[in-house]
């Protein structure tokens, strides 16, 4: 079959779109920026990508005619907390309107539980796609999930920040709310067998793990499966507003989505049959099996996708690709470079830089950095990094945005998404005579962006001195 699938570059994407090549299935890849599209050469190879942003204007001939399925992965509750719904609305409309010259014969939409009659607004929002996407000429297929526990997935990385940080918590009433976590591999499962079973046409169906738990009872499991315990206090008092600051600030989560959560997560979220169950034979795992197969993957480094990567999580929503070539005028620079004892291993250092490596000089220094940054609305450092020396255009790093990453000419450009009055970048470059070139460059905006500027010098200096020195050791 030939399929068109949707948001690729997404956390659930990019978890499906291996599965359905090993299927067998030729795949159309959907996405904004084909840059961002995380993935190697190999399966590059293997695949075809369309641009196309649905909340935009339809283009006539994008998407090829001769699609048989199509997986509907779009959704932008990260994206705002005012109107996401508005936005999900016309992404459905605008997909609808690409397929009637296609030969779709099944579209596929990943959806949450709803069974509340006092919906969030972000539950509400994915039934009205629902209904939106019902309207389409096809036969429509609608997986309605709560809470997603995988490596890299938004639920389970809150988790894991609340309890690793946290021992002890003073929580808000609604970690005593119902829900029933699936494990992504299950996820992925049910996604992959309804396509094409005609059984599963022009229906919707619950999907979720065989555990129905609290918030809190899923915090306690969380600690218990990996040998430690906590302490969870419940409060009455703590509005939705301060509910989201608290997830803000204790975990990695970015405050759009923390006021998005905090919303859902005073909704019972539990499947009201397991049909799907019976029809495929699937038997999902249970929500300490889904823990522990997450960290199988940290562990052994084959987290394939995170929600960090996606844009959403940080400060800009543009395309990013407008800031790829660095401004030469009206900037401020630090620039540095170092002859090379060893090429290869510097290479290897400035690919793994970041995340739990660090920045290989003055740890502290950075970590206070994005403390402070976390504390005046920014992303902080808690995004870390998906893999470990792999780095892709578009990748969360820490508190930077990979624009450019090209081994092959020894070169990496980020861009800050932490709160500064201007724009930063960060480059490193490594020329045909083995020296290193480490430059900082800095846009300012007016004159609070020179003094933040003249500010850090200081820092600067030890910093990126530092920093340049103990990459460059052989």
């Amino acid at each position: 079959m030939k399929i068109l699938l949707t948001g690729a570059n997404g956390y659930i994407g990019m978890r499906l779109l291996p599965q359905l090549l090993e299927m067998g299935h030729e795949v159309v890849c959907a996405v904004r920026d084909e840059e961002r599209l995380s993935i190697d050469k190999e399966t590059r190879a293997k695949v075809e990508v369309v641009e196309v942003d649905f909340l935009k204007e339809v283009t006539p001939d994008l998407i090829p005619k001769d699609i048989d399925a199509a997986y509907y992965l779009i959704h932008s509750m990260t994206a705002s907390t005012t109107d996401f719904d508005e936005k999900e609305a016309r992404s459905a409309r605008n997909f609808n309107a690409y397929m009637v010259p296609t030969n779709v014969q099944q579209v596929i939409y990943l959806s949450g539980i709803v069974n509340d009659e006092n919906l969030s607004k972000h539950l509400s929002s994915r039934k009205r796609v629902e209904e939106i996407l019902y309207e389409g000429d096809f036969d429509l297929t609608v997986l309605r999930a709560g809470i997603i526990v995988g490596s890299g997935s938004s639920s389970f990385e809150i988790i894991r920040d609340l309890c690793e940080k946290l021992p002890v918590m003073i929580t808000p009433k609604w970690v005593l709310t119902k829900t029933q976590p699936i494990a992504i591999r299950d996820v992925i499962t049910f996604l992959t067998g309804v396509l094409g079973n005609e059984k599963c046409y022009n229906d919707s169906f619950d999907i979720g793990g065989p555990n129905v738990l609290t918030y809190k009872q899923m915090l306690h499991l969380y600690a218990k499966t990996r040998g430690f315990r906590n302490w969870i206090f419940t409060v009455p008092v703590m509005t939705p507003r301060l509910s989201s600051y608290w997830l803000y600030f204790v975990t990695s989560t970015s405050y759009k989505l923390a006021i998005n959560l905090v919303d859902s997560m005073k909704m019972e979220v539990v499947a009201k049959d397991n049909r799907l169950q019976h029809i495929l034979d699937i038997k999902p795992h249970t929500y300490v099996e889904a823990i522990e197969m997450a960290f199988s993957k940290i562990e052994q480094n084959m987290v394939v996708s995170s929600w960090k990567d996606s844009m959403v999580s940080g400060r800009f929503k543009k395309d990013l690709s407008k800031y790829i070539q660095v401004p030469k005028y009206g900037c401020l620079h630090d620039k540095k470079k170092i002859k090379l004892q060893d090429p290869d291993k510097a290479l290897a250092r400035i690919w793994s830089i970041g995340g739990d490596k660090g920045w290989y000089y003055g740890n502290w220094m950075w970590k206070v950095r994005g403390l402070l940054d976390k504390l005046f609305g920014g992303v902080g450092l808690r995004r870390g990094r998906t893999h470990p020396d792999k780095i892709f255009p578009g990748d969360a790093l820490d508190f930077w945005r990979v624009l450019m990453a090209d081994r092959e000419e020894k070169r990496i450009l980020l861009f800050a998404e932490m709160k500064v009055p201007g724009e930063a970048w960060l480059e490193f470059d490594i020329d045909e005579y083995g020296v290193l070139h480490q430059t900082a460059t800095f846009r300012p905006r007016g004159l609070w962006g020179r003094i933040y500027w003249y500010a850090m010098v200081p820092f600067h200096y030890f910093i990126f001195g530092g920093m340049i020195r103990n990459i460059a050791k052989a």
